[in-house]
């Protein structure tokens, strides 16, 4: 054989072999070494400049309109500062249409929460569902401003709930009010609550909340929500909706009617936020407000503004 004809053959065996070994190589996996380099990893998946695949943070709840192809849509365009008047709106389903089936939490179908932007004139309320998916209420704003509406509902057939936010004007001379500092005590009606337990970022945070009534401690709180107490947290600034949990329920044998009512907060960032909490006692259902800074702990000393005297909505606190 010729000396061209066995370097031809040659080189067509070292091709052979090169294509099999590739081959063998996609079929077997990267090596160890190349499965331990992320930078390998990054360029076979978009370029030099691909990371790797993260899981983003959940949202807090209320910054959104839509979730989940649910729509909070209002059918009233703005907030009375006069006499009460009619607040109409509905909760769309990815159907587009009203959802009218609901799975209660916490005793109804749905909790509305009303609050100004500057965290003023809280009010949390429960409206009443019609037959063709509106939710109506009488609801008046107590002073002008721009509101935020947040609505707290569990769809029948989801495995669990929404909070969808949306805003409504209400028409006048606005003055927006500085956030009260951070303090370890609120007083309402003659009752003084205080609050023991700090919020901490990226985590759930404990917090208890103890009522007294003229210095003495409270022990026969009424259920309200399926608990003696009802907390909701938002966020300075964005106005975020936190997710809280009461830890126990009344008649389960060894949560207390009072004096303290325990919480679980899961807070998403360092900073200040506005806790308002309902309470039932004679009767009334009264709210108690706090500002909190996660990242910080307030001086015990400090107390925060009066909370409004009572619920909006009846005397015997029937929400």
């Amino acid at each position: 054989m010729n000396t061209p004809l066995k370097l031809s053959l040659f080189g067509l065996g070292l091709a052979a072999v090169f294509a099999a070994s590739y081959g063998a190589g996609h079929l077997a996996g990267p090596s160890p070494a190349a499965a331990g380099d992320t930078h390998a990893a990054a360029t076979a998946h978009g370029g030099h400049d691909a990371a790797p695949a993260t899981t983003a943070p959940a949202i807090p709840g209320g910054l959104q309109t839509t979730q989940d192809g649910y729509r909070l849509q209002p059918l009233t365009t703005a907030l009375s500062t006069g006499s009460p008047a009619p607040l109409r709106l509905a909760v769309l389903g990815p159907d587009g249409k009203p959802v009218t089936a609901y799975t209660p939490t916490h005793d109804k179908d749905l909790h509305l929460i009303a609050v100004r932007r500057d965290l003023t004139g809280f009010q949390h309320v429960h409206p009443t569902l019609g037959t063709d998916g509106v939710w109506q209420i009488d609801l008046k704003a107590p002073a002008a401003g721009q509101y935020r509406l947040f609505a707290d509902f569990q769809p029948a057939g989801r495995d669990r709930p929404l909070t969808l936010g949306v805003d409504l004007p209400a028409a006048g001379d606005y003055r927006p009010q500085p956030l009260p500092a951070p303090g370890r005590t609120a007083t309402v009606d003659g009752y003084t609550v205080t609050l023991d337990g700090d919020l901490v970022a990226g985590t759930s945070s404990k917090l208890t909340l103890t009522v007294a009534r003229d210095g003495k401690p409270v022990t026969d709180l009424q259920p309200y929500l399926a608990a003696y107490g009802h907390l909701v947290a938002l966020r300075d600034g964005d106005l975020a909706y936190l997710h809280v949990h009461p830890d126990g329920e009344p008649g389960d044998g060894h949560t207390a009617a009072g004096p303290q009512i325990v919480f679980h907060a899961d807070v998403p960032s360092d900073g200040a936020y506005r806790l308002f909490l309902d309470f039932r006692h004679a009767g009334v259902v009264r709210t108690a407000a706090f500002t909190a800074a996660a990242g910080q702990t307030p001086p015990a000393t400090t107390a925060s503004a009066p909370a409004p005297s009572a619920s909006p909505h009846g005397h015997e606190g029937g929400h």
